[in-house]
């Protein structure tokens, strides 16, 4: 990973918004058409309820649901998509199958829908994958998911709501911190910008830190005098145009 791997492009707002919209279309069209799309959810341990693995995160059960999930589910994918642009694609896939059938395992016998579970992948996923990497900017994106969503971890036990999937949310949350040891994201490589940064640099052959000592301190090279050595060749050469020189004599008549 390199630092010029974060740029900003189009992809960056495009992902989360097409699948926000997504969202949004689905459950418009559960208002205009009469019929109930719970069913398309995740039942656990049937036949029938596998197929809500891949559909139940684009299905709400109400307006505030929806918009609950919707702020959150923009920003994720948006921060998943700048930080981690080569592994976002496959980290928003596997995070919905991986959660979706952990559900699926565990859930109680009801319908589980929802885009929690995605969201519950990418939090977990961005706070520990930053951790791993000890890279400054990426352990303050951890941070700062701390800060923002960290009182979600209350919802990943039994005791919420019965309303509410924690199952769905504690099968997300281990997704996510299961892919940021799969997802290989490459050792940060900080772009070399002297020579000093180089791994083969050697001190004793730069000019500049010559000019110090072994405890650091600044010690000047003494200038070197350079004296010019006259042969016995340059001098005759030099006496014999003396001797062959010819003078001139001028003659000021105004003096006399």
């Amino acid at each position: 990973m390199k630092e010029t791997d974060f740029k900003f492009s189009v992809s960056v707002l495009a992902w989360p918004l097409y699948l926000v919209l997504l969202l949004w279309l689905v459950y418009t069209i559960e208002i205009i058409f009469p019929g109930d799309f719970s069913h398309f959810g995740i039942l656990p341990r049937t036949v029938s309820g596998l197929k809500g693995i891949v559909l139940s995160p684009f299905l709400h059960g109400n307006i505030m649901h929806l918009f609950n999930n919707s702020l959150p589910l923009f920003f994720l994918v948006a921060a998943l998509r700048f930080f981690y642009r080569n592994q976002s694609l496959q980290v928003l896939v596997l995070g919905v199958l991986l959660s979706g059938f952990g559900t699926w395992l565990i859930g109680r016998e009801s319908y589980h829908i929802g885009a929690s579970g995605l969201i519950y992948v990418l939090v977990s996923f961005i706070f520990f994958k930053g951790i791993q990497s000890k890279y400054f900017r990426l352990v303050a994106l951890s941070l700062a998911i701390v800060v923002v969503y960290g009182g979600m971890i209350w919802f990943v036990f039994p005791s919420v709501e019965e309303n509410i999937s924690w199952e769905g949310h504690l099968s997300g949350f281990i997704a996510g911190y299961l892919l940021s040891f799969y997802t290989k994201t490459g050792e940060y490589q900080k772009p070399i910008k002297y020579d000093w940064e180089r791994p083969d640099f050697d001190p004793s052959q730069d000019e500049f830190m010559k000019h110090f000592d072994e405890d650091g301190n600044f010690a000047p090279i003494p200038k070197e005098v350079v004296e010019d050595e006259i042969t016995d060749e340059e001098l005759k050469i030099t006496n014999t145009s003396v001797d062959n020189a010819t003078v001139v004599y001028f003659y000021n008549a105004n003096k006399l």
